[in-house]
């Protein structure tokens, strides 16, 4: 582990002490590189059902399996289809999840009762130490980590420990272990491609966009990506309303924005206005004007830690730039898009 650490990362101790923990049946919350897991031992049904219990999630939505680098694949599954590999080898580590079919011994719990499982292989060190420490203390040295976004289910994701804290403060100290890894880098959930249907004739399928584009993968399979199907796997954040701040979000035009935070601030409402250019916009008592990042990937970096500081706020509704619709801002527009549809 040694110096690959970033300095306001977790301890080698407690790395080992949460590994422990992951071996006991209990839940550790730890970085990566996208946004904070909440995790179990992916073989342990009764510690996947902690998982659900502290999240409120519904039994029947899956959860991804976090590996270490270097573990055996085939151990999770029925079968590693050479497109698999090819995506593996371009992009693992990283923010790229695998629908496969899974392993008969593998319980169906972390699959939400279905016969596929999501895999990924997080890049984040802190991430990396705790598998392989826990896949190490494993008899057969296979360890699987169940780890859904460590929030309550369908709130803001967290991309610092801070924030997993203050989501679960009645669960810190016996029910649930904290790893720090500071600011997760990519700041949105992973790219998730369904490979479990290859034997029955349907291609690769994006079902959840992310970091990893669809044109990345198309390039490295050699073949078009599709659309989600009506019926693909069930997978993590696929609801059409998920990622909401609990104080109303409005997705707007920028002069609709405009309109509606000035309408609003004459009703006596305080409101947070995100808009991509705050320059020379008139100071409006009860608006405030928050500028956002013109890069998809700085946006979507900052976004969970905005809408969380923002949430703290104490303002009646927040309201958002709706970004350009290009397949550079197509993660970003799907996480606003389905924060959004919770206010609908």
């Amino acid at each position: 582990m040694g110096n690959s650490l970033q300095d306001d990362a977790a301890s080698a101790a407690e790395i080992e002490r949460a590994a422990g923990r992951l071996i006991a049946g209990g839940l550790v919350a730890f970085p990566t590189e996208t946004v904070y897991g909440l995790g179990g031992d992916a073989e342990n049904p009764q510690a996947i059902e902690r998982i659900y219990a502290a999240k409120g999630r519904p039994s029947n939505h899956p959860v991804i399996v976090h590996l270490a680098p270097q573990a055996d694949i085939g151990y999770w599954v029925r079968s590693v289809p050479p497109q698999a590999r090819l995506l593996i080898d371009a992009f693992w580590p990283g923010p790229l999840t695998l629908i496969l079919p899974r392993a008969a011994h593998i319980p169906s719990a972390v699959s939400g009762g279905q016969d596929s499982i999501g895999l990924r292989c997080p890049s984040h060190p802190v991430a990396q130490a705790l598998l392989r420490e826990f896949a190490r203390r494993k008899p057969n040295g296979q360890g699987g980590v169940a780890a859904p976004s460590a929030n309550k289910f369908g709130q803001v994701s967290p991309t610092r420990a801070e924030h997993v804290r203050a989501e679960f403060p009645e669960l810190l100290g016996d029910e649930l272990q904290v790893l720090e890894g500071g600011q997760s880098e990519v700041g949105i959930e992973s790219t998730i491609l369904d490979l479990s249907r290859l034997e029955q004739g349907v291609g690769p399928v994006l079902l959840r966009p992310g970091h990893v584009s669809a044109v990345q993968l198309a390039q490295v399979l050699g073949m078009e990506i599709a659309g989600a199907d009506a019926a693909a796997p069930r997978v993590s954040g696929s609801l059409k309303a998920h990622y909401a701040p609990r104080t109303p979000l409005l997705l707007l035009a920028r002069e609709q924005l405009l309109g509606q935070a000035e309408q609003a601030a004459r009703a006596g409402q305080r409101v947070a206005a995100v808009l991509f250019n705050v320059a020379g916009l008139p100071v409006v008592e009860g608006v405030d004007w928050v500028a956002a990042a013109s890069d998809p990937k700085v946006y979507a970096s900052e976004l969970y830690a905005l809408l969380r500081r923002l949430d703290r706020g104490g303002y009646n509704c927040i309201l958002l730039e709706q970004p350009p619709q290009g397949a550079a801002w197509l993660a970003v527009n799907d996480r606003i898009g389905r924060a959004a549809a919770a206010f609908l």
